[in-house]
């Protein structure tokens, strides 16, 4: 599989443990830097190109990396396509393809073990999309509010 990572200071170690460990795997890694430490670095550049690839190519899967994986989330919720969900455990990670069909997972370095950290990817990435129909109408939804901005519409119940 083609996975797409970024990061910044925070979770470049991280970043590069991954790119190995999934590498040695089979996986197809794309790394979008950054290349070197700096920790005065910011995250967007890395993690929107990341998000960006795997919006271009929907067979791939992407992870973004930082201290606690929030603004690395954020960042890759901007772009069109994009479905990233923040990993705190396998069961979050599964969950996020599972129900979320989540393409990007988002993960902090500062906050977890590299191994908790690990297999929280490979959870991630070994999971497919449910397809339940509950699931898929919630995605629509979404997908629909990104492509025009209007709002869905409210139950009858409310």
């Amino acid at each position: 599989m083609r996975v797409h990572i970024g990061s910044d200071h925070a979770g470049f170690d991280l970043k590069n443990h991954l790119v190995q460990h999934l590498k040695s795997a089979g996986h197809d890694v794309v790394d979008h830097g950054p290349a070197g430490y700096d920790a005065a670095d910011d995250y967007p550049p890395f993690c929107l190109r990341a998000a960006e690839a795997v919006a271009a190519d929907e067979s791939s899967l992407g992870i973004v990396v930082g201290g606690s994986g929030n603004g690395e989330q954020i960042a890759a919720n901007k772009v069109k396509g994009v479905r990233a969900a923040l990993a705190w455990s396998t069961e979050t990670a599964e969950l996020g393809r599972l129900h979320n069909n989540a393409n990007v997972v988002s993960v902090g370095a500062r906050m977890h073990s590299e191994q908790d950290a690990t297999a929280f990817v490979e959870t991630f990435l070994a999971t497919e999309y449910s397809g339940e129909e509950r699931h898929t109408r919630r995605i629509d939804m979404l997908s629909a509010y990104e492509e025009t901005g209007e709002l869905p519409p409210l139950p009858s119940s409310s």
